[in-house]
């Protein structure tokens, strides 16, 4: 995808957060993250979008905290919540193709497309999460988006030592898109997850992973629904070792 790609869907996906968060209300719960309130979400998101726009606007190296902001009243807190989206929009907008800044997934192919990629898929997320609160079936999300958010998943988040989604003995878990064809073969073990694309092994990416102990097939949106703790993740398109997709489930939140 391309940057002004990511920074449309951020644009749109931001909009519809906002628009079902003030229908929802601040004090709504929200039962895909059953710890929060709307409030609480908005005051996230918020602080994710600031945090992330500092990088690109101020072409920061190093890693820092999240801004220590002060908590918005609770009629104050979804136009600020606005404000840091609409910010964050302009920011990757403007990005210099060349931005050298901090980043935290391994091999992005520029810094620019690092941030609108992970804000575009942030904000989508907690998208669901404001919907989720207003009671309604979440906004569509277009195949080959939902695609790359399940490949930043697995290829990225889940390429970190801080994955928690381990097994004491390897295990192969697949991920297929029937509507994309898009298909990643996952080796679980005792030590981080390694992902690669295809059905070959990630021990070995020259040869063919054979039958994996668990597959879950579904189309690429709901996938992204269901890995991301969305939706749960059961259902004909789950088959195999059942456990594997119960420890996803538990153990994969970011």
């Amino acid at each position: 995808m391309k940057i002004t790609d990511y920074v449309e869907t951020l644009a749109r996906e931001g909009a519809l957060l906002a628009a079902a968060a003030g229908r929802a209300g601040v004090d709504a719960t929200v039962p895909t993250c059953p710890r929060w309130r709307v409030r609480d979400l908005l005051g996230h998101t918020g602080a994710v979008h600031r945090w992330a726009a500092g990088f690109v606007r101020e072409a920061l190296t190093e890693p820092v905290p999240f801004p220590d902001l002060p908590e918005p009243a609770d009629d104050e807190v979804l136009p600020w919540y606005r404000e840091g989206h609409a910010a964050l929009v302009r920011t990757l907008a403007g990005a210099p193709a060349d931005l050298r800044c901090w980043t935290f997934l391994p091999d992005p192919p520029s810094a620019a497309a690092f941030w609108a990629r992970r804000q575009a898929h942030e904000t989508t997320v907690h998208r669901m999460d404001a919907q989720a609160a207003l009671g309604v079936a979440f906004s569509p999300v277009e195949p080959g988006f939902a695609q790359d958010g399940v490949d930043e998943l697995l290829t990225g988040f889940h390429a970190r030592p801080r994955s928690r989604v381990r097994t004491p003995e390897p295990r192969v878990l697949r991920v297929r898109a029937a509507d994309t064809g898009a298909v990643w073969t996952v080796r679980l073990s005792s030590e981080p997850p390694r992902t690669v694309r295809g059905d070959a092994d990630p021990a070995d990416p020259s040869g063919p992973a054979g039958a994996p102990d668990c597959e879950v097939t579904g189309d690429a949106a709901w996938l992204y629904a269901a890995l991301w703790n969305r939706l749960p993740l059961t259902g004909p398109g789950v088959t195999g070792d059942l456990s594997l997709a119960r420890l996803w489930s538990t153990a994969s939140a970011i």
